[in-house]
C-alpha cells in the first residue's frame, strides 16, 4: 500500500481511501446501462436520488431490489442474476458483506464495471472482479464523479 493512501475502518474491513486517480471518469466512458442494486423507493434516500440523477442524465437505469416489481418505468429484479443481462456499471448501494455475492454476479452476467458508493468497500471482492477484467471503483459517489467531470 502507497504511504500516501489513508486507512478507513469500515464494517470491520480495512479498505483504502480514495485518492485523486482518473479510475471512476474512465469507469464512466461510454456507459449507457446503470444497474442499481439497493435501490430505495423512498425518495430522500440517496440510492433513489442518484437514481434519478443519472435518469435524468439519460442513462438507463436498472433497479435491483427484493420486494418491488417496477421503478422509474423500468421492470426491477430482486437480484443482478435475475436481471441476467449485462450492463455497463453495476453500482452498489449496500452493506460491504453483501458485495461479494454481487460481484459473483456481475461477473457471471459479464458487466463492465462494479461501482461501490461512497463508503462502501470490499478489497477481496474488487480484487475478483479486477480478476475477471471488471473495472472496480470503490468508495466514490457516482453522481459527485459525474457532476465533476461533466463541469
Amino acid at each position: 500500500m502507497l504511504e500516501s493512501e489513508v486507512q478507513a475502518k469500515m464494517e470491520g474491513m480495512t479498505c483504502a481511501l480514495p485518492t485523486p486517480s482518473p479510475e471512476a471518469e474512465v469507469a464512466l466512458e461510454n456507459v449507457k446501462t446503470i444497474a442499481i442494486v439497493g435501490l430505495s423507493l423512498k425518495p430522500n434516500r440517496p440510492s433513489h436520488e442518484i437514481a434519478v440523477y443519472l435518469k435524468e442524465q439519460g442513462y438507463e437505469i436498472i433497479p435491483i431490489r427484493p420486494g418491488i416489481t417496477e421503478l422509474f418505468g423500468h421492470r426491477a429484479y430482486p437480484s443482478l442474476a435475475d436481471y441476467g443481462q449485462a450492463v455497463d456499471i453495476v453500482n452498489i448501494f449496500r452493506k460491504p458483506e453483501a458485495v461479494p455475492e454481487i460481484v459473483d454476479q456481475a461477473i457471471q452476467v459479464g458487466c463492465k464495471c462494479v461501482w461501490m458508493q461512497e463508503g462502501i468497500c470490499h478489497e477481496k471482492a474488487a480484487a475478483k472482479a479486477k480478476t475477471a477484467g471488471i473495472k472496480v471503483v470503490q468508495n466514490k459517489c457516482i453522481l459527485r464523479v459525474h457532476q465533476a467531470i461533466s463541469k
